[in-house]
């Protein structure tokens, strides 16, 4: 702890806002370089390609109705919504700081993709008789999965940092997802339908790391511009209704085509439903008034769909997933009350957008259910094909069993919680340098440093409470 104290003070110099070389300097060069790569290793693959015509005759597929393009892209349109609408709208509650929620999100997710398209190639779709990687819709979903662990990291940091030291945190953030996503899912063996451990726990742990090591001692000057207004809690509810809504589709997007697929959805459908009543009762219970805190409803009633992504394709039961949403409400709300202050009390660790309660917390109770479920599972529930379809018991995994998959599963998510803290110290080191133009201590939570703002601006009151969005907190 010694040694980081130190080394925040070294890197703590006068900030510099001025990112007018360095931010088109990073856009050009790095769009560049994403232009070469593709040239060099992105291909069509046999269903994105003029040779699908040889491909169904050699396959005998009877028509292009077959092709998973026409599966996956009502998925594709939903999941794709969510990490530009829903995530960019979800982080506009802060009263100045919308330019660079929205805007950002936008930055951060073009260039993620790109940059997914190419790792998750090289671990997953790499062709070694040509040395490409062949790309289809299914590809796409999975750059969409990738960059939404950088987005969800980006709520930690939210107000406190630069575009240039955000680009460098979806570059890392990229390539370690790549890495610990080949590991839990072909090395380990997996299964993670949802991404509760490879999405949410990796990138919930990844953004705190991060705020750990960004940690701003006198971050209380800009107290004042930490708050929310009326206006900004509204639109920020946009992008809760739009990441609530697609939810389902978010979960069972890449699973198999038929009864996974549709179990997936169900079970993710009805866990949302639940975790919104649980988070409206402990709002209201833990306010001396009763009166509902808009930070729980809008961050809150998405927990459940998190927590059911591991299981989601397994056969959870339609109780069970109500019971994880249930529960998930709970866990979440109470963790904006009393875990998010305790965290920046005493553990150092800013929260802007409460990561940690939406999701860090409950990606590891998904990845807990999915260890469970999956080791409950027997042939009388999912049938002697079921279970091998299920759990892919097929190739080298031809002999596991249930219980070992299980064991797998708890493997899986400690993988995920590793690659997020030990990504995220050394990744924020690497953004502590004082050369990335991030604001100071009484300028962060504002887009004025970094966006052309309209002369219209509202005047800000003083806010005297805390960091959650209310001004009138009688908890």
């Amino acid at each position: 702890m010694g040694c980081i104290q130190s080394f925040r003070e070294l890197c703590d110099r006068p900030k510099n806002t001025n990112v007018r070389v360095s931010l088109p300097a990073v856009c050009f060069v790095w769009q560049i370089a994403m232009i070469i790569l593709f040239g060099v290793f992105i291909r069509y693959n046999e269903e994105s390609s003029p040779f699908w015509i040889e491909h169904r005759k050699a396959k005998n597929i009877s028509s292009d109705i077959e092709n998973d393009f026409y599966f996956r892209y009502p998925s594709f349109q939903d999941v794709h919504v969510m990490i530009f609408v829903g995530f960019g709208f979800l982080m506009t509650f802060l009263r100045r700081y919308s330019f660079g929620a929205v805007g950002f999100n936008f930055l951060i997710a073009a260039f993620g993709l790109q940059w997914a398209l190419l790792m998750q190639g090289w671990f997953h779709s790499l062709d070694y008789s040509d040395g490409k990687i062949k790309i289809g819709i299914e590809n796409l979903i999975n750059a969409d999965f990738c960059v939404a662990g950088c987005l969800i990291a980006y709520g930690a940091v939210l107000g406190k940092v630069s575009p240039v030291q955000l680009m460098v945190l979806t570059l890392f953030g990229i390539t370690l997802f790549a890495v610990e996503e080949y590991i839990i899912l072909d090395l380990i063996h997996a299964r993670d339908a949802g991404g509760s451990m490879v999405i949410h726990t990796f990138g919930g742990y990844y953004g705190l790391s991060i705020s750990w090591m960004l940690y701003r001692p006198n971050l209380d000057q800009s107290s004042r511009l930490q708050g929310s207004v009326y206006h900004s809690d509204v639109f920020a509810m946009i992008g809760t209704l739009f990441l609530w809504m697609f939810w389902p589709s978010f979960n069972s997007a890449i699973t198999d085509h038929g009864d996974g697929q549709h179990r997936a959805a169900i079970n993710t459908y009805l866990a949302l439903a639940s975790t919104v009543l649980t988070t409206v009762a402990i709002s209201s219970l833990f306010q001396k008034h009763g009166k509902l805190d808009m930070v729980h409803i809008q961050n809150s009633t998405l927990a459940g769909g998190v927590a059911v992504g591991t299981a989601a394709e397994f056969m959870l039961m339609p109780y069970g997933s109500l019971i994880v949403g249930f529960c998930c409400g709970i866990i979440s709300t109470l963790g904006y009350i009393y875990l998010t202050p305790f965290m920046e009390k005493h553990l150092k660790i800013q929260d802007t957008c409460g990561i940690h309660n939406l999701h860090a917390m409950p990606g590891v109770i998904g990845g807990i259910v999915g260890a469970i479920t999956a080791a409950a599972a027997t042939e009388s529930v999912y049938g002697t094909e079921g279970l091998i379809n299920t759990f892919d018991f097929e190739g080298a995994f031809k002999s596991m069993t249930p219980s070992r998959q299980g064991g797998h599963q708890a493997a899986g998510l400690c993988v995920a919680i590793c690659f997020g803290v030990g990504g995220g110290i050394i990744v924020g080191c690497i953004l502590r340098l004082p050369i990335w133009g991030d604001p100071a201590d009484d300028n962060c939570f504002d887009d004025e440093p970094y966006w052309e703002l309209p002369d219209d601006e509202e005047s800000i009151p003083p806010v005297l409470q805390y960091n959650n969005h209310m001004r009138n907190k009688d908890v």
